[in-house]
């Protein structure tokens, strides 16, 4: 079964608290998730960001919502227990508790609302309730794995159309930001000047050169096949080399995956999704438009000695 939306959540998770004792966030994600059938995946799976599990963040609003239309309340950190107001409701229960059966309910209505003077904007507290499957989170997720799905493939194609040179030049950029290659000034003089046998240029593995990495950097629309890295292997052999990176724009086929992950000699595949997600990761050839900075209470704070 999949994992339910959180106001599919809102009713089970009342009826959870009827027997009017304290009950626990990790309690009612644990009794949530048995009277959904989740499988053992499903109860581990997370939201984009990581942050928590998806089962937990949609228990979570869940239970903010009732606690909005004082249905249940907060007892003490991390805990809750239902109101008379919720055990009323669960005496003539409604075949289901969402958005639009607590829009009936003052708290609700005062969490929903929002200034509509033209300084702040509607939020997802504003979306219809048909639409609002997902919690907070989830939409910024997608919304933010969007933004940068469509940021990768537009970087990608300028790296495409750049020239080969400045492919080389992007490619130190990136290493160096990585922590390869020591100064940019020694990558510039390594990458590029080999040629030999497949092999496009040396880098040192870390600011001291106690090892170095061997690249080959591909400009490419083709797709990558084994021979190109049955090549790459063999140039690194003949250099007694046990790294390499082998970057391309295009990507690679599943038999040049698996040769590499089987033979001796570390090779690292960077294809061009890849490329262009570390380059956002690094920020080479992006910058910082916006930063939004998500906030909850600190309840440490708040605790009286």
């Amino acid at each position: 079964m999949a994992i339910p939306d959180f106001q599919t959540v809102m009713l089970p998770l009342l009826q959870f608290a009827s027997d009017q004792q304290e009950k626990s966030l990790r309690e009612a994600v644990t009794a949530i998730s048995d009277k959904f059938n989740l499988s053992d995946e499903e109860r581990i799976q997370r939201i984009p960001s990581g942050g928590q599990t998806t089962i937990m963040n949609r228990v979570g609003w869940a239970g903010t919502y009732l606690r909005k239309a004082e249905l249940l309340e907060l007892t003490r950190r991390g805990y809750f227990k239902i109101t008379q107001l919720g055990l009323d409701v669960l005496k003539n229960p409604p075949t289901r508790i969402d958005l639009n059966f607590l829009s009936q309910y003052e708290g609700v209505q005062q969490f929903r609302a929002r200034s509509q003077d033209g300084e702040r904007q509607p939020d997802i507290d504003m979306i219809p309730v048909t639409e609002t499957l997902r919690t907070p989170e989830e939409v910024m997720d997608e919304a933010f794995q969007s933004i940068k799905e469509g940021l990768a493939s537009e970087l990608l194609q300028r790296i495409k159309a750049c020239t080969p040179s400045f492919f080389e030049q992007l490619v130190i950029d990136l290493l160096v930001t990585m922590g390869y290659g020591g100064t940019r000034k020694d990558a510039g003089r390594a990458v590029g000047r080999s040629g030999d046998g497949g092999i496009d240029g040396i880098i040192n593995e870390d600011r001291l050169g106690l090892d170095v990495i061997y690249v080959q950097a591909k400009r490419w629309e083709n797709v990558v096949s084994r021979p190109e890295i049955q090549k790459f292997a063999g140039a690194l052999q003949g250099q007694r080399a046990k790294k390499g990176i082998f970057i391309t724009t295009s990507y690679f086929t599943k038999e040049a995956r698996e040769y590499a992950s089987l033979i001796d000699t570390k090779i690292i595949l960077i294809d061009g999704e890849m490329l262009a997600d570390l380059m956002i990761s690094y920020k080479v050839g992006v910058n910082t438009q916006v930063i939004y900075e998500l906030k909850k209470i600190d309840l440490d704070y708040f605790v009286e000695e």
